[in-house]
């Protein structure tokens, strides 16, 4: 495993579910933390350990992204890895002829971690040991449902750019790593009751998973982290 001394790390949405857990994870395993949200305020800097810096980030606005990693590499020194978190589930159901859940979605859960890593990729070829973790879902990996072909579309194209970032980083120490939850205990799963014979995974497990994948040498490489939260055929 490598060692987390020295190691910047960025995390985006990181005010609250997987991100904030993963924010409180790294930090006590002694990564040095760069926290990015849409409200940076709203971070609650008392819960993570360390002195993380905090940024505004807008996964749909470029320029936050650029301003990002900059301040990030001017006040650290570099970037050793990025947790891209954020993402939103809007449904999108074939059903229909509504677009813009489609739209929202394409641009906060496929374009946001985009932007964000071409951003990143400079300073992570230099780091030599640069590290991506992808929180997608399992929905990039199967589709449940056609209420949410919207959602399942943007995750199976989040896990596609992780490929890429792996590919494109190989030659220069770069390994990415898509992490595919099932269904966890955040905000934004709070109006799904899970099934009969389903469970709600806790934030700390998934972030416990982007510990792993980050932490990971460069000969041993983690494609993909599947975390089901119940017993179900993937393939």
């Amino acid at each position: 495993m490598l060692s987390p001394s020295g190691r910047v790390v960025m995390i985006s949405g990181a005010n609250r579910g997987i991100g904030l857990a993963t924010a409180k994870v790294l930090g006590a395993a002694g990564y040095t933390l760069s926290l990015g949200a849409r409200n940076p305020d709203q971070i609650p800097l008392d819960q993570i350990p360390g002195d993380p810096m905090v940024a505004r980030w807008e996964a749909e606005d470029k320029a936050t992204s650029t301003a990002w990693v900059d301040a990030t590499v001017a006040r650290f020194g570099g970037l050793s890895a990025v947790v891209m978190n954020a993402g939103v589930e809007l449904g999108g159901a074939l059903d229909g002829d509504d677009e813009d859940a489609f739209n929202t979605m394409w641009d906060v859960n496929f374009m946001g971690p985009l932007r964000l890593i071409r951003a990143c990729l400079p300073a992570l070829r230099q780091d030599g040991q640069g590290r991506v973790a992808n929180v997608v879902s399992l929905a990039g990996k199967r589709m449940m449902s056609h209420k949410i072909l919207g959602y399942s579309a943007s995750k199976h194209a989040a896990i596609a750019l992780t490929h890429a970032i792996r590919q494109s980083g190989w030659d220069d120490g770069v390994r990415a790593t898509s992490i595919c939850p099932g269904l966890v205990e955040t905000d934004m799963t709070a109006h799904a009751t899970a099934p009969a014979g389903q469970f709600k995974i806790a934030p700390e497990s998934i972030a416990d998973a982007v510990a792993y994948a980050i932490g990971q040498p460069n000969e041993s490489v983690v494609a993909e982290l599947l975390v089901n939260s119940r017993l179900e055929h993937l393939f």
